[in-house]
């Protein structure tokens, strides 16, 4: 049977990445920065909030207001949780979520220093079954690295690399389990990206398949003070 030709498709574009940000700078401190995040909503995947390596002892004004503003403009607000490489008792995360839901009605949680070894893939599964029973509809999952497959299935995104921009430039190649899932799966934490090329960080992470991305300048134990420079542009 003779085949008609088909018209050769067009390479298709690399779509623009959404932003996780990590804005771990208290309100009253950088005002501003929390009303850029407002304003730019629309670009947003998130904002993690980490009031003191967690929630805290007592809720905070402050951060309250502000996750008022956000939750107004349509932004997602994940309550930050240690996990400590999946050492951290499971009754003292599920806490944090607790605290996380009443105190800032949080929409989900981000959990941070993630194992990502296969034998605690059942433990990370017990963290976010809790999660979600205290409404949260977004599990964030970071352990910097690509974890074991079986990760995949038990968050929302994957954080699968988190460091600085000479880290990120030697990265390697994500590993073929990956390409099982869409790129809106995973997220690229960069830090310490020189001026001018956090938009080549941010067109590095679509290429890479990773959809949701954060990129900004900032250096030191606390790098994610900074916003994205991206967001000083755009926002209206």
């Amino acid at each position: 049977m003779k085949v008609k030709p088909q018209p050769q498709s067009r390479p298709q574009p690399v779509a623009p990445a959404k932003l996780l940000v990590p804005m771990y700078v208290h309100p009253a401190v950088d005002p501003g920065a929390w009303r850029t995040l407002v304003e730019s909503a629309p670009l947003l995947y998130g904002v993690v909030l980490n009031i003191a390596d967690g929630p805290g002892t007592a809720p905070d004004p402050s951060f309250a207001a502000a996750a008022r503003a956000l939750r107004a403009a349509g932004v997602a607000l994940l309550g930050y949780a240690d996990t400590d490489y999946g050492h951290r008792p499971l009754r003292a995360v599920t806490a944090d979520f607790d605290r996380y839901r009443d105190w800032y009605a949080t929409d989900g949680f981000f959990l941070d220093q993630a194992a990502s070894g296969p034998g605690a893939v059942r433990h990370y599964r017990c963290i976010a079954r809790a999660a979600r029973s205290r409404g949260g509809r977004t599990v964030v999952l970071n352990p910097g690295v690509h974890p074991a497959p079986g990760y995949a299935a038990v968050a929302d995104l994957l954080v699968t690399f988190e460091g600085d921009w000479t880290a990120y430039a030697e990265a390697p190649t994500a590993p073929p389990w990956t390409a099982a899932h869409p790129p809106e799966r995973f997220c690229h934490l960069i830090h310490g990206v020189p001026s001018g090329l956090c938009p080549l960080a941010a067109r590095t992470a679509a290429l890479r398949r990773a959809a949701v991305h954060c990129a900004v300048p900032g250096h030191g134990p606390n790098p994610w003070s900074l916003l994205p420079p991206v967001l000083h542009r755009e926002a209206p």
